[in-house]
């Protein structure tokens, strides 16, 4: 089974840089047009182009693999969903990217039995390509070469939060940290803050407010391989294929003693 996920690994690689073409080229554009969905969030051209490319390579790489993509005109949730299916996040931040700022991403994760075992994540303007294999390893690929990821032991000095930094969760958030040793606090854009986590970079991004299984999948499959974990205000594991891909609030964690 890893052979076949490293084998996978590569081709989504491909696939999400592809993907990352199409986001840059719209991002080029001196205007962005953003239409507003039904859930009150923002979509553009670029969110809606880089899911047919990839839907439709996903769709021939594995043709028997369900595919459930945020952008998905109707998503359903078929029994396939029991065993292994992809989700896939198109454009992760679109509001970082309608700002310009560079933390966005493509998310492209393979979940089985409720468990993310492969994921990539691309910030095409940042040209980092993160990439995790459950069991085995994760990577990060960028402008110096490749390098191995690990999740770090919270350093003496405290925790390095990561946080959203477009849908703010105060109160919750000063209360989790108020029982904790603090050493600081960051905030970053769509999935890079699990994977700032899977560097060793930050510590702990504790999330209490709305988000879906196709916004963290990948990156959670980035942490674990790295290391880390995700996990539901109880300790429980997060799981995916939840009837609605709506997620409860969850802690994403490196490595504690």
């Amino acid at each position: 089974m890893t052979a076949e996920l490293e084998r996978l690994r590569t081709r989504v690689i491909d696939i999400a840089r592809a993907a990352g073409g199409c986001v840059m080229d719209i991002h080029a554009r001196a205007t962005i047009d953003v239409r507003i969905k039904a859930d009150a969030s923002p979509v553009t051209l670029a969110d809606e182009q880089a899911h047919a490319l990839i839907t439709a390579r996903l769709a021939a790489l594995t043709p028997d693999i369900t595919i459930v993509s945020e952008e998905a005109a109707a998503p359903t949730h078929p029994p396939t969903l029991d065993g292994c299916f992809w989700l896939v996040d198109p454009l992760d931040g679109t509001k970082e990217f309608i700002r310009r700022n560079g933390e966005f991403t493509v998310n492209i994760a393979l979940i089985d039995d409720g468990r993310p075992v492969l994921g990539v994540v691309f910030a095409p303007a940042l040209d980092q390509m993160y990439s995790g294999v459950a069991g085995r390893a994760a990577w990060l690929d960028d402008t110096h070469g490749r390098r191995a990821l690990a999740c770090r032991h919270a350093p003496a000095e405290g925790l390095t939060v990561i946080a959203s930094r477009s849908h703010g969760d105060t109160g919750a958030l000063d209360a989790f940290l108020s029982r904790r040793k603090v050493a600081q606090r960051r905030e970053a854009g769509s999935s890079l803050k699990l994977c700032l986590i899977a560097t060793g970079e930050a510590d702990v991004y504790p999330r209490f407010g709305r988000t879906m299984e196709w916004d963290i999948a990948a990156g959670h499959a980035v942490l674990g391989a790295a290391g880390g974990r995700v996990e539901l205000t109880d300790g429980s594991p997060l799981r995916y294929g939840k009837p609605d891909f709506e997620n409860p609030h969850f802690i994403a964690w490196g490595l504690r003693d």
